[in-house]
């Protein structure tokens, strides 16, 4: 198996919520670490993958939204400083892949099951080929012990349930 890395910089990790049940926050993770291994990347169904989130490095564009996801009231970074995935099962989907692993959030484990799609192979101005892919996944926060929340006066809560979970990558071989 060849190791492989993600181009940070030209791949994200982020999420979107409901909020206040009209429009939804859109957030990134900043600071993240991944581990791909696969014999061929153009069949995903031979790799193993396994990413580490930083949550403190969250990123919502408001400080003060930031400082409370931090909390004990959301993520508690202090006790649980990173979201973590590791995939167990990986089937193609006809061009595309289902890749289910362990998401660990707050010292919980779900199984989840993330939507990829192949985005392409090509070769950088540098000659090093490349890979992208694009993953999605819906979860229930709550599962994972993210409860807070506010009633709204109007009906209905300050934060929804499901979140969304969006993954872009750029993946070349490991140096």
């Amino acid at each position: 198996m060849a190791k492989w890395t993600v181009d940070q910089s030209h791949s994200s990790v982020g999420f979107e919520v409901k909020h206040m049940m009209v429009s939804k926050v859109k957030g990134q993770f900043d600071s993240y670490t991944a581990d791909v291994e696969a014999v061929d990347l153009a069949d995903l169904t031979t790799a193993s993958i396994a990413f580490k989130f930083d949550v403190a490095s969250i990123n919502t564009r408001s400080e003060d939204r930031d400082n409370h996801l931090k909390s004990a009231d959301f993520f508690d970074v202090e006790t649980y400083p990173t979201i973590d995935f590791k995939s167990t099962n990986i089937t193609k989907a006809g061009d595309d892949y289902k890749v289910t692993g362990d998401l660990t959030i707050k010292g919980v484990t779900k199984t989840v099951t993330f939507d990829v799609e192949f985005g392409g192979k090509g070769t950088n101005p540098w000659g090093i080929e490349v890979y992208g892919f694009e993953a999605t996944a819906k979860i229930n926060r709550e599962e994972f012990d993210l409860t807070w929340n506010a009633a709204l006066e109007t009906g209905g809560v300050l934060v929804g349930k499901d979140i969304r979970i969006n993954v872009e990558l750029e993946i070349n071989p490991a140096a």
